[in-house]
């Protein structure tokens, strides 16, 4: 469905939408029938007249259509500099493929074929809008971006020379530049002055466009010139003026016109040959529009639907296409001036479209005695303040020259092939871009050893003495961005050294971006090696999607990294492959840390071992026991407690909720001999987290009151329980200082 306008405007807006139109139009209409001009000049003389008024058609349809369409506040769309260079190439290789032929192409089937062509580019661009592309065009490398540009600034340039030296038709142009006899002094005078007028134009006056101060100075020195030779002032048959036109439309004409007359004679082989064009095209337009669009952003402090604006902008050129108009996008020029008149709605735009259609009404009859040498000169400013010379600078650094290089290379491409070929070589380049920008960056986020990262499972004094001094057998990489083709050797380079010393690789997959099937085949092979010395390959936080929508579990899992015997050992998180490892350095040494299932004594547990046996039954009476389900919750976060909890068997994970996503940061896991609660029993304040049974789970529960009885009747025994806890949570809090400070440095 297409947008409504519903605007309610005071009458000091509507003098600013009024006044924001007309300063677009008169930017925008003449550098429309100069792009005319050049797109339909290469077919003959004959044929400039009618590439003025398919210029004008399009500053008409696109002022009308695309406002309604798009949505886009203050944007005036009109024919631009893209479509001329595209269009204009398109029509020398058909003009050229046709004298090479017996039978050759006429200007209408010429005229058909572009128009084709142009109602082709203006589909591809609402399909872009449809499916999502917009977001993916703004992504386009700004070398390559550039890199076109600019190539249609030369194109425009070169293309127009003929026309501002007046070389007579058919001339070549290096042929004309080399011979000085084809030069025409008048039409070297009126360009000049034109684009004399249009650069300094900014300097004397802000309220009439540069454009068309530089048209009107092109016409009085032309007409000056005319005084002097009557030659010139003869509109017939002459080769520096566009030629009659007439003030009269002839609305049949316009939408059905010679051009459709000659559909039904396209060829399938000719039809499929305008695929190329329109799609170099479509993409142009589409570039040229989401730029200005992202620059009227930033001067209006507003934002843009860039998905909208396509569809638009492409119905805008179908719309353009049927009427015979040159295609057109959102114009940076009239843009700008229509917001510095005032302007501030899409009421902006459409009335421009209807100044145009005002200006072609009123003054039609006069349009023919526009010279083309003013043309010309106004094209060539455009094109020389397209070309993006600030890209330069980037020869100064060797990191950027790559980046030059790509602009040189699609400017080359542009020029001496065709800009289709340099769309195909941009779309590569900016391939090689991407790999380039990946391979800079080192996949891996952050390496560290078994005896630097611990996992969250609270050990033993003995297991933290085995754990140091074999936790180099363990190294942990944390991964991210893209594992292709391009980084895995970096991958591999990264862990040559670790594999030939290491038993344990765990690889975090948690900030991964993509996987392929080489990076694939890279985890097989890192695995074959350390199965080989008996160690193993764990994989930890394997996303289960990712932006674009790849399953990287179920790749790998199809792929066999993950599903067979000798395959990686796939794990949800971090810490869970940590003390993974850490059980099975722990096992090698002799300590059993998994298979304990009888409960302990009380006197056995860390808290209270070798107190004595006359001990044990004073705690006793101190301590109730609690037995727990799998994921049974011990206590929530904020509850009121004083208990201190002794796990007898099992274990116990702590968790920290999370009140934004819902989940929960798992902060330690409490195992067999070990204790939780310790700082609601030290303070006597609410819970700071959860605790969950992590499978069944026997415990000793001893509440703060019952404690405090006991120190008032056996205040030793009190003082050496108070001992053991202060110094077991002091070890905790070193242990974690240590790994933060290991964290940091790395």
């Amino acid at each position: 469905m297409l947008p409504a306008i519903r605007i309610r405007l005071s009458g000091r807006a509507v003098a600013g939408e009024t006044w924001g139109g007309l300063a677009a139009m008169l930017v925008a209409l003449p550098s429309a029938i100069a792009f005319g001009v050049a797109i339909y000049s290469p077919m003959g003389p004959a044929c400039v007249a009618q590439g003025a008024m398919a210029g004008i058609l399009g500053a008409l349809a696109m002022g009308l259509v695309a406002p309604l369409c798009g949505g886009t506040p203050r944007l005036i769309s009109a024919p631009c500099a893209p479509a001329a260079a595209v269009m204009g190439a398109l029509t020398v290789q058909l003009v050229a493929t046709a004298q090479g032929t017996p039978s050759g192409l006429d200007p209408t089937a010429v005229v058909t074929l572009i128009t084709i062509a142009a109602l082709m580019s203006g589909v591809f661009q609402f399909l872009f809008g449809v499916i999502g592309g917009g977001r993916l065009i703004k992504y386009v490398p700004y070398p390559v971006v550039s890199g076109y540009l600019s190539s249609v600034g030369v194109i425009i340039f070169l293309h127009q020379l003929p026309n501002l030296f007046g070389f007579p038709k058919k001339t070549e142009l290096l042929d004309g530049l080399l011979t000085p006899h084809f030069w025409r002094w008048q039409a070297l005078a009126v360009g000049g002055v034109t684009m004399a007028a249009m650069l300094l134009a900014p300097r004397l006056t802000r309220r009439i466009p540069a454009a068309m101060v530089g048209l009107l100075a092109g016409i009085a020195t032309y007409l000056g010139l005319g005084l002097s030779d009557p030659k010139l002032l003869v509109l017939a048959d002459n080769p520096l003026l566009i030629g009659a036109i007439g003030g009269n439309i002839d609305v049949s004409r316009v939408l059905g016109g010679e051009r459709w007359a000659q559909l039904t004679a396209v060829s399938f082989s000719q039809l499929r040959a305008m695929f190329e064009p329109a799609m170099t095209l479509a993409l142009l337009l589409s570039i040229d529009t989401l730029k200005t669009c992202v620059v009227l952003d930033a001067l209006t402090r507003s934002r843009h639907d860039s998905n909208r604006e396509l569809r638009g902008q492409g119905l805008a050129n179908i719309v353009t296409a049927v009427v015979g108009g040159v295609p057109g996008a959102g114009t940076m020029g009239a843009t700008l001036i229509n917001v510095a008149s005032g302007g501030t709605t899409r009421v902006s735009g459409a009335l421009e479209g209807l100044f145009v259609l005002g200006a072609l009404l009123i003054f039609g009859p006069w349009i023919g005695w526009v010279p083309l040498p003013a043309l010309a000169g106004i094209l060539m400013v455009v094109a020389f303040r397209m070309v993006d010379r600030s890209c330069l600078h980037l020869l100064r650094h060797k990191s950027t020259v790559l980046d030059f290089s790509v602009i040189g290379v699609v400017m080359v491409v542009a020029v001496t092939v065709n800009l289709i070929a340099a769309s195909a070589t941009g779309v590569g380049l900016a391939i090689l871009l991407f790999i380039r920008d990946q391979i800079r960056g080192s996949v891996v986020r952050r390496k560290l050893y078994g005896d630097e990262l611990s996992s969250k499972q609270c050990r033993k004094a003995a297991e933290r003495a085995v754990l140091e001094h074999g936790g180099h057998q363990t190294v942990i990489c944390q991964l991210q961005g893209n594992l292709f083709f391009g980084t895995t050797d970096q991958l591999m380079n990264e862990l040559r050294q670790d594999l030939a010393t290491c038993k344990y690789v765990v690889l975090d997959l948690a900030r991964v971006q993509g996987v392929d099937f080489t990076a694939a085949h890279m985890l097989e092979q890192i695995e074959t090696m350390l199965t080989e010395r008996g160690g193993r390959l764990i994989l930890s936080n394997i996303p289960a999607s990712l932006p674009t929508g790849q399953d990287v579990q179920a790749y790998l899992g199809q792929l066999g990294v993950h599903r067979s015997a000798r395959s990686a050992l796939v794990l949800e998180t971090l810490d869970d492959a940590l003390e993974w490892t850490e059980d099975r350095i722990l096992d090698e040494q002799g300590i059993v840390t998994g298979a304990e299932e009888t409960p302990l004594g009380l006197i056995e547990t860390d808290l209270f071992r070798d107190l004595g046996e006359p001990a044990r039954d004073t705690l006793r009476a101190c301590v109730e026991e609690r037995s727990c389900a799998n994921d049974e919750v011990v206590f929530h976060k904020k509850d009121k407690g004083d208990e201190i909890f002794v796990v007898r068997r099992g274990k116990v994970r702590i968790n920290l909720p999370l009140k934004r996503t819902g989940k929960y940061m798992h902060i330690a896991t409490v195992g067999r001999g070990d204790f939780f609660g310790e700082i609601a029993f030290l303070t006597g304040k609410k819970r700071t987290m959860d605790a969950v049974a992590a499978g069944p789970t026997d415990l000793y529960v001893m509440p703060r009151a019952r404690f405090d009885d006991l120190c008032r009747q056996h205040p030793a025994l009190g003082t050496a329980v108070l001992e053991r806890l202060a110094c077991t949570v002091a070890l905790r809090l070193r242990d974690t200082d240590k790994e933060l400070r290991r964290l940091q440095d790395s």
